[in-house]
């Protein structure tokens, strides 16, 4: 095993600590950057300091209470570790999920059938026609899936889990296939692409896809106007059973699932295992099949609605405005440009609970620009009220490529020609994080980026420790203030640093 970085002492970054004399209380501040990550050192707060804060701290201010860091079970992930030793797959194991390892992971999601890191496509059922789910099975996830969670509840036997599709069985859909656009990389016929848009028409765009975490505008450009689940009601009863198949088949195994949400961005119009899905084929699966379903079935099982990967606020206001589903709701899951929209909704209805489902996966950079991405996304989601914060794909190799040609990133890189792993920038900025921030946290106050690249976030653990964790994306150190009661915590960050204090 490597790091990609160097470690040396913190006084070495030429970075200035401020203290007030031998009566102000101490904290520990951990910083990161590229070149030395993970240094530990002492800071005390002042009484006074020349600078207006940064943020000033209500410490009886909650914005959320913080409930879990959760990641994905993926095949291609399990693929990667299992390139590693037996030593080396139970050091990582116990670093991602051990409540006294780095990262301190406590949730689990599950794709309900293939994904995009799925080696390939298959579903729980692909028998056509079997509206009785009598060839129903999870045979393909007792290869990978089950075997991978439990590897990971050896050392977190507490773990709770959620799942959601990218897919129905393909015979469910209006096209018998398991994408949603043609592509070099699936065998769908591009004659079948103006379904997207029906009798409205519009051009389907290759490049819109791209998973920079750059694109601008609102996304997708142009709304789906057909449901690619087939909207009969035999087909859409067929598939709220095959959801609870699905809780059942887990639970057998040990596996116990805890809430579900309906689809993986709807929104995105994949050449890989995706659904699309409208306004209306959306309140009408959950709220007439779904919910009444699992209330039956499973009264246990919450019901999230999400994954939202769209900006478009008044599509998603058209479905959670629909009073026969809202009383089936107990929260929403954002990810990608839903990020935009999470505050608005968040005021509309904060009877609802809030998660970020799927943090942003980049485009195989491994880079600490990825790092710093990241590090400003728990910013975000955390600071507008998210209890629950998910990764994607925690460990992948080489340049973590998909069979459906996508490059993305992770937090622990696997070299597979050299058999060895690499804890990534973006393991760093989780770390900052998730080492820290437990369920039951309160976080307390909040400052997004900015111009300045200056995110911080400041949270009380449950045992009453403050906790403030701050970033500097700039190319040059910058000071930071934190007005902390009657004190301040003072310290210039250095450039390009991720930054944690924690009160001793």
């Amino acid at each position: 095993m490597k790091t990609l970085f160097k470690t040396f002492p913190l006084c070495c970054l030429g970075v200035m600590l401020a203290t007030s004399g031998t009566h102000a209380q101490s904290y520990s501040w951990i910083s990161s950057t590229e070149d030395h990550v993970w240094q530990e050192t002492k800071i005390r707060l002042q009484d006074k300091t020349a600078e207006t804060p940064d943020l000033s701290v209500d410490e009886n201010n909650t914005i959320v209470t913080f409930k879990a860091w959760g990641t994905t079970f993926n095949e291609l992930c399990w693929d990667a570790l299992s390139i590693l030793t037996r030593e080396e797959q139970d050091d990582i194991l116990r670093n991602v999920f051990s409540p006294e390892g780095d990262l301190r992971i406590t949730r689990g999601r599950i794709s309900m059938g293939a994904n995009d890191y799925a080696r390939s496509w298959y579903s729980c059922d692909e028998t056509e026609g079997d509206f009785e789910l009598r060839y129903f099975n999870i045979s393909r996830d007792k290869q990978t899936i089950i075997p991978f969670i439990r590897a990971a509840q050896k050392y977190n036997p507490s773990l709770t889990f959620w799942v959601s599709p990218w897919c129905p069985p393909s015979w469910m859909k209006i096209h018998g296939d398991y994408p949603v656009l043609s592509s070099p990389y699936n065998n769908l016929s591009p004659k079948m692409d103006y379904l997207l848009y029906g009798n409205i028409g519009g051009k389907t765009d290759p490049d819109e896809m791209k998973l920079t975490g750059e694109r601008n505008g609102k996304f997708p450009r142009q709304l789906a106007t057909t449901d690619y689940m087939i909207q009969d009601p035999r087909y859409l009863q067929t598939y709220a059973n095959y959801f609870c198949k699905f809780i059942d088949a887990y639970k057998e195994q040990g596996i116990p699932i805890d809430m579900v949400i309906y689809q993986n961005e709807a929104y995105s119009y994949t050449p890989y295992p995706g659904c699309a899905w409208t306004a209306e084929g959306t309140v009408r699966f959950n709220k007439e099949y779904l919910a009444p379903t699992l209330k039956r079935l499973h009264p246990d099982v919450k019901l999230y609605l999400g994954t939202f990967n769209t900006n478009r606020q008044d599509h998603v206001e058209k479905i959670i405005s629909d009073k026969g589903l809202q009383q089936f709701i107990s929260g929403m899951a954002f990810q990608w440009e839903g990020r935009e929209i999470l505050p608005d909704i968040r005021r509309q209805h904060p009877e609802w609970d809030y998660i970020c489902s799927e943090s942003e996966c980049g485009w195989g950079s491994f880079d600490w620009k990825a790092g710093e991405h990241t590090f400003e996304l728990m910013n975000h989601y955390l600071g507008n009220g998210c209890s629950e914060y998910n990764f994607w794909n925690f460990i992948l190799s080489d340049n973590g490529e998909s069979p459906w040609g996508w490059k993305q990133n992770a937090l622990i890189r696997v070299d597979s020609k050299a058999r060895s792993f690499t804890y990534t920038p973006e393991y760093f900025a989780v770390k900052h994080y998730a080492h820290y921030i437990s369920p039951g946290t309160k976080v307390i106050a909040y400052k997004p980026e900015g111009e300045d690249k200056k995110p911080v976030l400041v949270a009380k653990t449950p045992d009453n420790k403050l906790v403030v964790i701050a970033g500097n994306f700039k190319d040059e150190a910058q000071s930071l203030t934190v007005q902390l009661g009657k004190r301040r915590l003072h310290a210039t960050l250095a450039a390009h640093s991720m930054n944690t204090f924690k009160m001793k």
